[in-house]
């Protein structure tokens, strides 16, 4: 067993874990720094100049984002919409169209809503996701309208950072129960399950176990709402390490109506393994509940991969381990074909061929041992994902309304979710059968025997992948609303075929955007769980983008010389050519040397053309590569840029940002997302470290080289993997030798993405967490534009030069397009409107 795969399984146990060994230096922001952060943005929309000003959405809306929680009134043709990031949406024509109804609040990620069943112009929200993803953001506490979300009203609990679950009681609807997951990247006691017996007035901690655990799941007993079930989950998360598992997660029952719980874990595991558990009463039967249990318990072997090769396979194909005892002469002597078969197979770096290693071997530039060690101790991270060895979903039924368990799955759905569990744990029962099951992970299953065996049943109407959130029609059981990471999908026939409810909400994830010199241009976009697409800027919302690939979807770079070659990929650093006209892909991925450690790729690795010839590429992985070729060969332009001192299950020190000056070619600044910054001036012969005067270990989120005034530079950080939500914009005129903070009279929010305008240098774009600021004079003074751009966070932003355009990805409200002319008029008023 290698030293990686010992600590995954010590890892899964709770026994080790650098994230909890080492003290967390970075202190996460207080309650009333959140609050106070709240205040000073809402006072700058009050006071905006912008707030008027126009921004068009372009969508898409042909695929979409996760959708978290669903929500139906009385009248099943009005029902509520939750986005993981994208606010709250409200239909009335059973999804003919949506409404926005959430956008004036301090957060738009979302963990849960209720409606309250005994008054439906109740309706609470939750704010910050509870599934615990790298795209996971957190919120501000809990929400309430009494008239059905024409009006909201704060009701505390700031500082839960990520709602699990909200329930209201079916014919008081004062008394309200809310689960906390608390702090995502650091530990707090603002977490477990909180109680209201006055409408949210004042709140009673009713269940706490401990500072890193939280409250997933509730849920009242369907006839005797003193009878409720809760789920505690044990989490902690680190940019470097993820432990989603521990003796914190149960399942407790109380009998009081919420005052008192005890453990209810009679015949359910109670090992550190004990992951997310979600569950689900049968409103058939009341006092049959199920349960659906992520077990992070090491299981024998592995499940096979979901990137398996297809195609002949290769007779007596070389191995890693076969280089580790070989002489040169025998490695000389291997066949041509067979040497390079296995060089493509294991993605060695494309400079390598059988020729290659030969003449380096015979040199003795490299060895065989330094072969057999190419890939070291690093693991695939894809493959980690798909094949990691634990026993996964497990379902469990009670009959005596949760006071004892039975494990009832019997067929292997270790597949529903693999290693990943803590992004889904959501069960249903149809109403009208107990023994009709629905268990939500990348497929969709069901069981038809009470949860013995499972099928799919997500095929028809092609749905999408990672089920999310459902609802079952209570009078109905046939009539089914699914929510995933594609949007929103109905069906009428019990699950066995699926209608796309999406053309009114563009709530996709962009991670990246660029566009290209079309007329009119286009944008491309990646985005989280679905992929590359682009579209045109004339679009409206509903009009469909063109998909170029699918998976995780990240930075995306185009030719702009004929707008036809395009450079994107997926997740870690799985890049390709793609050629529009022809559909020809190539993968370019770079390898690296022998003799090197091998590449580490954060999950959306940098990927950027040169300003001064687009044959030129740069990626990052914690070396900068560059390639002279369009991606056919690389060159490895500097050493490891990162720190490189911590490691856990997630891949970390890697490179964030690579960007070269407009101005000189081999001018190149790098950052990393353990907080170091680069600059070369001589196209990486030597490197210069630029960390004097910026804070330390934050991510560095964005560089951004003056068009300007040569040797200018801005830069953001952010704090958010320690939950510090602190705003860190800097500026430096001297190459980042010294810097000046531009923050100015920003609120503390988490900076994404700072842009410089393309014709006047004293104009800046700023995309946070929570909007888009403006400055006129550098950065002294912000202003807020906000109002068509609601409080979403930004990833990333580019200057449409051709039609003088500001283009915005948006994590959750897909992008928008700004005419800069109104910026521009407003910044000098002397100045003629430019006709387009």
């Amino acid at each position: 067993m290698n030293k990686r795969s010992t600590y995954l399984i010590l890892a899964a146990a709770g026994l080790f874990s650098l994230g909890n060994l080492q003290a967390q230096s970075i202190k996460a922001t207080s309650e009333k720094a959140l609050l106070e952060s709240v205040e000073k943005h809402n006072q700058l929309l009050a006071s905006s100049p912008l707030v008027d000003f126009k921004a068009k959405n372009v969508g898409p809306t042909n695929m979409s984002g996760r959708i978290v929680d669903i929500e139906v009134a009385q009248n099943p043709n009005t029902f509520y919409i939750a986005a993981a990031s994208g606010g709250v949406w409200k239909t009335e024509d059973n999804g003919q169209s949506f409404t926005p109804i959430f956008d004036g609040q301090s957060a738009l990620g979302i963990g849960d809503m209720a409606l309250s069943p005994s008054d439906n112009s109740i309706l609470w929200v939750g704010t910050g996701e509870n599934n615990s993803s790298r795209s996971t953001y957190a919120g501000s506490g809990v929400y309430k309208s009494t008239d059905a979300g024409k009006t909201w009203e704060f009701m505390g609990l700031p500082n839960t950072h990520h709602i699990g679950q909200i329930q209201i009681h079916p014919t008081n609807p004062d008394i309200v129960w809310v689960g906390a997951m608390g702090g995502l990247y650091s530990k707090n006691k603002e977490r477990g399950l909180f109680m209201t017996t006055d409408g949210g007035k004042s709140w009673k901690k009713v269940l706490y176990v401990d500072d890193n655990t939280g409250v997933i799941d509730i849920k009242v007993h369907p006839e005797n709402p003193d009878i409720l079930l809760a789920s505690t989950w044990e989490r902690f998360r680190q940019a470097h390490d993820f432990i989603g598992n521990g003796k914190g997660s149960a399942i407790w029952r109380s009998e009081d109506g919420g005052k008192n719980w005890k453990k209810a874990v009679s015949g359910f595991p109670q090992d550190e393994f004990v992951g997310r558990i979600g569950f689900d009463f049968a409103q058939s039967n009341p006092d049959v509940v199920y349960a659906l249990h992520d077990s992070q318990k090491p299981s024998e072997g592995s499940s096979s991969s979901g990137f398996r090769r297809r195609g002949q396979q290769e007779e007596n194909p070389l191995k890693f381990e076969d280089f580790k005892d070989l002489s040169v002469a025998d490695a000389m002597g291997l066949e041509d074909d067979r040497l390079n078969s296995f060089l493509r197979r294991n993605q060695f770096a494309s400079k390598y061929t059988a020729a290659e290693i030969k003449r380096q071997l015979k040199t003795g530039k490299i060895n065989t041992t330094q072969i057999a060690n190419y890939n070291g101790d690093l693991e695939n991270a894809n493959e980690a994902l798909f094949n990691g060895s634990v026993v996964g979903a497990e379902v469990y039924r009670s009959e005596d309304a949760g006071k004892s368990w039975t494990k009832v799955s019997e067929s292997d759905i270790s597949r529903l979710y693999n290693t990943y569990g803590y992004y889904f744990g959501e069960i249903r029962v149809n109403t009208q059968n107990e023994d009709e099951i629905f268990v939500l992970g990348v497929p969709l299953l069901v069981s038809r025997d009470g949860g013995k065996n499972f099928s799919r049943t997500d095929s028809i109407g092609r749905p999408h992948s990672d089920h999310q959130s459902m609802w079952i029609n209570p009078n109905d059981g046939k009539h089914i609303l699914l929510g995933n990471d594609g949007g929103l999908y109905r069906s009428y026939g019990g699950g066995s075929r699926w209608d796309h409810l999406n053309t009114q909400m563009p709530i996709s994830q962009f991670y990246s955007i660029i566009t290209d010199n079309a007329a009119p241009y286009n944008i491309y976009g990646g985005m989280q769980d679905n992929g590359v697409w682009f579209g045109s800027s004339a679009n409206d919302p509903a009009d469909p983008w063109e998909s170029l690939m699918g998976g995780d979807g990240m930075v995306v770079a185009v030719d702009t010389r004929d707008n036809n070659i395009v450079y994107t990929g997926f997740q870690f650093g799985n890049y390709f050519r793609i050629n529009k006209e022809t559909g020809d892909r190539k993968g370019i991925t770079p390898g690296h040397d022998i003799g090197k450690e091998p590449n580490r790729w954060n999950w959306r690795t940098p990927a950027r053309l040169s300003h001064h010839n687009q044959d030129i590429i740069y990626m990052g992985s914690q070396y900068v590569y560059q390639s002279l070729d369009q991606g056919s060969t690389w060159t490895t332009i500097s050493p490891d840029l990162t720190k490189n001192e911590k490691s856990g299950n997630v891949p970390f020190a890697t490179l964030t940002v690579v960007e070269e000056s407009p101005f000189e070619f081999g001018t190149i600044y790098a950052g990393s997302d353990d907080g170091n910054v680069w600059i070369t001036r001589n196209n990486g012969g030597s490197w210069e470290s630029l960390n004097a005067g910026l804070p330390e270990d934050r991510w560095v989120s964005s560089i951004a080289p003056s068009k300007h005034v040569e040797g200018e530079v801005y830069i953001t950080l952010n704090g958010y993997r320690y939950d510090e939500f602190n705003t860190y914009v800097y500026k430096s005129s001297d190459y980042g030798k010294t810097w000046t903070s531009i923050k100015g009279n920003l609120p503390d929010e988490s900076t994404n993405i700072i842009l410089e305008d393309a014709t006047n240098a004293n104009i800046l774009y700023l995309g946070t967490d929570h909007g888009l600021y403006v400055t006129i004079d550098g950065g002294s003074h912000w202003n807020l534009f906000q109002g068509e751009i609601p409080n979403v966070a930004i990833y990333d932003m580019v200057i449409q030069k051709q039609e003088n355009d500001l283009v915005i990805g948006t994590h959750g409200r897909s992008v928008y397009v700004v005419e800069l002319e109104q910026i521009h008029q407003w910044a000098n008023p002397e100045l003629k409107v430019m006709e387009k």
